[in-house]
């Protein structure tokens, strides 16, 4: 067991509400506590004129995720950094020792923390000690535990997904207890696994570059949604063929690229008509419909609904 023991009284002593008093509804705890499930789930968002203490908040004998969307920061053991920029993930260890953490001033922080017990970890990850990044392996075979970091790394667009998810859990109150610690698996699996062998570590590099491809062809659709480039250009800018780019991308999201392209244009045109600043024929124009009457049809196909009516009724997308 760890050398981190503590009595039951020594391990209430430690707080992390005043490290957070001073930013108000800044700080908002999503469920759980550390000491009670052994996951504990926290929003963050606030800004800070002077350099922030940030590792006064890590409870002692946890693993600590933060999924980082705003502001710079830094946690260091040793000789290890973990610098988190915006849009980056990581995780650290907190021992024996308090781990060095700042968040720099005059900045806007947003990041969400998923903050799990060394008890916690050992009840659900003994099985996997082999395939576990050190960092945590270390805890599941209770070797001592010093305090550690863990590279950072970038946010993906799934990391992305569990992060809103985490932010509003779509399931009733009284099952929200089973679905956050499903959602502590989640991410134990997504962050705390490594691969173990070639074969693996190639099908898992295949799997983060077809994702990385992915996001980038959404955000070239979404930045010229009038004017599209033509697919060639887009796989040209990827690195792969427009035949391979269109099976792994319909494969990730379900949809062709000119069926999630339709879907960005006509979202952007629902925040162009709620505006107010657009009307129906400067809307069609923005989102690249030269032809009012289809930018009508596919808008109503999507929202129920002809555009003119849409800023009064305002009616939920069409599954």
């Amino acid at each position: 067991m760890s050398g981190l023991s503590k009595s039951p009284a020594q391990k209430q002593a430690f707080t992390e509400h005043s490290a957070w008093r001073q930013f108000g509804a800044g700080w908002r705890p999503l469920h759980g506590s550390v000491l009670g499930s052994g996951v504990s789930f926290e929003w963050h968002d606030f800004k800070t004129r002077e350099p922030f203490d940030w590792g006064q908040s890590f409870h002692p004998a946890t693993v600590e995720i933060c999924l980082n969307v705003e502001g710079d920061a830094k946690v260091s053991s040793g000789g290890s950094v973990a610098a988190f920029a915006p849009m980056t993930v990581g995780f650290y260890r907190r021992g024996q020792q308090p781990l060095r953490a700042t968040r720099q001033a005059n900045q806007r922080h947003q990041f969400l923390t998923i903050e799990i017990s060394y008890d916690f970890l050992r009840q659900h990850l003994s099985e996997f000690v082999t395939s576990l990044h050190p960092l945590v392996r270390d805890v599941v075979s209770g070797r001592p535990d010093e305090s550690a970091v863990a590279s950072v790394t970038r946010l993906a667009s799934r990391h992305q997904q569990l992060l809103t998810s985490l932010r509003q859990a779509p399931v009733l109150a009284l099952a929200q207890k089973v679905w956050y610690q499903a959602k502590a698996m989640e991410a134990a699996a997504e962050f705390f696994f490594v691969a173990q062998d070639h074969h693996e570590l190639f099908c898992h590099r295949t799997q983060r570059l077809s994702s990385e491809r992915i996001e980038k062809v959404i955000a070239m659709l979404s930045k010229s949604l009038a004017t599209p480039p033509p697919l060639e250009e887009i796989g040209r800018a990827v690195g792969c063929s427009a035949f391979h780019l269109s099976r792994t991308f319909s494969r990730a999201t379900g949809m062709t690229i000119p069926q999630y392209l339709r879907q960005l244009r006509m979202e952007r045109a629902a925040e162009l008509l709620q505006s107010g600043k657009f009307n129906v024929t400067e809307t069609a124009l923005e989102v690249g419909y030269n032809s009012l009457s289809h930018f009508s049809h596919a808008f109503h196909e999507t929202y129920g609904c002809c555009p003119g009516l849409y800023p009064l009724k305002i009616p939920a997308p069409k599954k």
